[in-house]
């Protein structure tokens, strides 16, 4: 099997994926990181292809960057200055050639995550 990387972020407060939320991948080596690409969720909440494909796979340490505070905004969620979640950055590992799935579930005040298949 070859490895690689998806995920899919759904808008628990709406009901619905979030799309148009922007997303960018990086590689973690010790102190250093370094930004692979940057992508954007389409209408299904996921990205048009997959964040890290089999081509490109590494074992490793990576970060997830999930802009949520622009998506929030673009959807007319109630501002609040500052907005409770920004930002969300999820740093995870990968140990073997394997598909790893990291959705995000997405509201207002809270998110969560989970390795998912």
């Amino acid at each position: 099997m070859t490895g690689y990387l998806t995920t899919h972020v759904l808008d628990t407060a709406r009901g619905c994926p979030a799309q148009g939320l922007t997303i960018e991948l990086y590689r973690i080596d010790g102190e250093h990181r370094a930004l692979l690409k940057t992508l954007v969720t389409n209408e299904d909440g996921r990205t048009d292809v997959q964040i890290l494909p089999a081509a490109e796979f590494q074992t490793g340490e990576y970060e997830l960057v999930f802009y949520a505070g622009a998506y929030l905004d673009a959807c007319a969620t109630p501002p609040e200055t500052p907005r409770f979640l920004n930002v969300i950055p999820i740093r995870f590992g990968m140990s073997e050639q394997a598909h790893y799935h990291v959705p995000l579930l997405l509201s207002p005040f809270g998110y969560s995550t989970y390795r998912g298949s």
